[in-house]
């Protein structure tokens, strides 16, 4: 860390301490975007664990800081629930949005439903991320793979993300909808239409956001009408057509299932790529002990998962009044439950400020969540990650971050808009 970084890292940690708790915004997206959350999540966690905001751009929200808080709401779905979000919104920007692209929809997509409904639409792809039909797919995954790192410059400058965590996960993506391959990096890009605001990203305006919205439901509108009248297969489009379940879903619920599936197969992949080759950057002696023994390459992916915690926190609303840790919560209170404090959480992983790759429970992390709505894809993000990593060591001596990188303007994608790497030599 160079010294304007230090002190500007001091600063925020000062100002931090001196805000009274009760003006505390740990949802505050400048913070994600400069790095300096971590000593709100410290504050929180030592002085007020289940913390209200009273005033804030999303409204008044409770933050959950610590894993044991965090468990509780998560596995307690019948107490908080999905149905009205699963994020802090910006009141401001959703009215924008809602004045260009109409209201926002509530309940749609299986993550935003409630149990017994939930299981029933979840269950409808779960045969699409099965351990056997990703055993088979992990071949393409591999031969894709290799086929982007072949393709990588050898000493120039190029962007990480761009050319290789962005096309892997278009390409798994792909595969996993039966998209048009030739146009695969649609996908990533409109993941990033859906989660950012004009000014970030990509997004240029509230209504290119919602051009490129109706452009991607229009295109799975077309997808839905193709597989429904064909056989039934095993990507996603097809099996959501195909089970009794879904298979006269409104459509309203079938886009949603879309954004959930574009960004969850988008964001824990790709922000994982990336600061998987930032975090070892960072941490030289972690990188040479990987060179040294490949065979840690699934602690080094799960350590990274932890670390870095692709989606920094999930939202709920109280369907009742609930005591949590001494703080009493009313119902209609939303909950933020924020999975990067958990996985800093001094009482249950040692060390946890430190990126150490052969820990003893590398999997002990909070990154996929808890209870009935854990990631659905955590494996396929597991295989990608592994597979990637393989073929990387099997290539390159190094990977070398030669800048700072640009973040996302976000409180809840946790990733990497930019990272500047060189690769200065081949195998």
């Amino acid at each position: 860390m160079n010294i304007a970084v230090k002190v500007q890292a001091a600063d925020a940690a000062a100002e931090i301490a001196a805000t009274p708790l009760q003006k505390l915004n740990p949802a505050k997206v400048s913070r994600f975007y400069d790095d300096s959350i971590w000593p709100v999540f410290e504050r929180l966690r030592r002085e007020d664990p289940v913390h209200f905001t009273p005033e804030s751009e999303y409204g008044p929200y409770w933050s959950v800081t610590k894993w044991n808080d965090i468990m509780a709401v998560d596995t307690n779905h019948e107490a908080f629930s999905s149905a009205d979000g699963i994020a802090l919104v910006d009141l401001e920007a959703m009215a924008e949005q809602e004045r260009v692209m109409g209201p926002r929809r509530r309940g749609a997509g299986f993550i935003t439903m409630d149990e017994p409904d939930h299981s029933v639409a979840r269950k409808a792809v779960s045969p699409t991320v099965a351990p056997s039909n990703l055993h088979n797919m992990a071949p393409l995954v591999r031969e894709r793979a290799g086929q982007i790192l072949d393709s990588l410059p050898i000493g120039k400058e190029f962007d990480w993300v761009d050319l290789v965590s962005k096309e892997l996960t278009a390409m798994t993506l792909a595969t996993l909808f039966d998209f048009p391959f030739d146009q695969r990096r649609k996908l990533p890009w409109w993941s990033d239409m859906i989660t950012n605001q004009p000014g970030h990203g990509p997004v240029e305006s509230w209504e290119q956001k919602g051009a490129a919205m109706a452009e991607c439901f229009n295109a799975f509108q077309e997808l839905w009408n193709q597989r429904v009248n064909a056989e039934p297969a095993n990507d996603l489009v097809s099996m959501l057509a195909h089970n009794p379940s879904t298979r006269n879903m409104p459509m309203e619920t079938y886009q949603g299932n879309v954004i959930l599936l574009i960004v969850g197969g988008n964001d824990t992949t790709r922000n994982t790529i990336s600061s998987s080759v930032f975090s070892l950057n960072k941490n030289p002696d972690q990188y040479a002990k990987l060179r040294a023994n490949p065979d840690l390459v699934l602690g080094m992916v799960s350590e990274t998962i932890r670390w870095q915690t692709p989606l920094a926190h999930m939202s709920r609303t109280a369907t009742r009044d609930v005591e949590l840790n001494g703080k009493f919560i009313k119902k209609g209170d939303k909950v933020a439950m924020w999975y990067i404090s958990g996985n800093r959480d001094e009482e249950m992983i040692d060390r946890p400020n430190e990126f150490i790759i052969d820990r003893e429970r590398p999997r002990q992390h909070m990154s996929f969540g808890f209870g009935v709505h854990r990631c659905v894809g955590n494996r396929v993000a597991e295989l990608q990650l592994t597979i990637i990593w393989e073929e990387i060591l099997k290539r390159f001596p190094e990977i070398k971050v030669v800048g700072e990188p640009v973040l996302n303007w976000s409180a809840f994608v946790h990733g990497f808009e930019s990272l500047p790497v060189i690769i200065p030599s081949r195998i």
